[in-house]
């Protein structure tokens, strides 16, 4: 273009050194090109996806480098944010994507201050940020990184220490045997790796409202309604199954509620065991030594 401004090919000659000196410099044509690959990148991408929702193609084409973070909502979530940054800068148009995965239950609810904090992090420095609800974490990443035509994920290093790999061989492994030869992974060390520490939880997070207060309700009121049941209820059932009914209810306290109300539960039941169901009954003394453990 600049050759053919000083052919006289596009302006007058005597406008020509003005033109070159000023908006047809090297830097800013050089920075048009760059919107124009850019602009012609996401055009590309915007019909290729287009294409493999009609054709219904679930292998990855990589028309451009995506790369997805996965987030356990620990402080060493910035660090793979910031090394997914830095891959994405190698290739023009490059993008991350950071996603954190919960469960549908609610029992792995991260810190939402750190995952805040996190979110911000990425949405400096160009990224997106994605929530997925998913009882499977590695299946709900692929699938996530999949939908998204994804070509590299990066994920952390586990925290687990060596002894744990015996129960499974964790997220960052299970996700790189599955990812498959279109999709790579990237493990990256950080200073949590193998120390064995769980993750940051904010307080109240780990169960939601709802269930929280169903726990309660199992935990105080249960004990309640079932010593008026068996008291009414004829023959006798005997006291071994009424502690097995007890203790029933103190674990679906905890599975409801978590510690505090199966503490609950626990100490209700054992006193209501102790006044209605052992000999002698109404009064919290105990005839027979081996109950005082089975109550206990």
């Amino acid at each position: 273009l600049r050759r053919r401004m000083a052919h006289g090919n596009i302006y007058k000659p005597d406008k020509v050194d003005a033109a070159l000196s000023n908006y047809f410099r090297p830097g800013n044509l050089t920075a048009l090109r760059e919107l124009a690959l850019l602009w012609v990148a996401d055009r590309v991408d915007e019909y290729l996806n287009e294409y493999r929702r009609e054709h219904r193609v679930s292998t990855i084409w990589g028309s451009r480098e995506r790369i997805v973070v996965g987030l356990t909502g620990g402080p060493e979530g910035r660090t793979l944010i910031r090394r997914a940054s830095r891959l994405a800068e190698k290739g023009a148009g490059g993008e991350v994507l950071a996603v954190y995965i919960s469960r549908s239950d609610g029992l792995t609810a991260a810190s939402p201050k750190e995952l805040a904090d996190q979110r911000t992090l990425v949405e400096d420095l160009g990224g997106t940020f994605h929530h997925v609800v998913g009882d499977d974490i590695p299946v709900a990443l692929l699938d996530f990184a999949r939908g998204v035509n994804a070509t590299q994920i990066v994920l952390g290093v586990s925290r687990r220490r060596s002894w744990q790999y015996v129960f499974g061989p964790g997220v960052g492994a299970t996700v790189a045997r599955d990812s498959g030869p279109d999709l790579d992974v990237h493990l990256i060390t950080h200073d949590e790796a193998g120390k064995g520490r769980g993750l940051p939880v904010a307080r109240g997070a780990r169960l939601g409202r709802s269930r929280v207060i169903w726990g309660w309700a199992v935990g105080v009121l249960g004990p309640a309604l079932l010593t008026w049941l068996l008291t009414s209820a004829t023959p006798d059932v005997g006291l071994a199954n009424d502690m097995l009914l007890f203790l029933t209810l103190t674990v679906a306290a905890a599975l409801f509620g978590g510690l505090f109300p199966a503490l609950a539960s626990a100490v209700v039941g054992s006193l209501l065991l102790n006044w209605f169901f052992t000999p002698p009954v109404h009064t919290l003394t105990v005839a027979d030594p081996k109950n005082i453990v089975a109550i206990a």
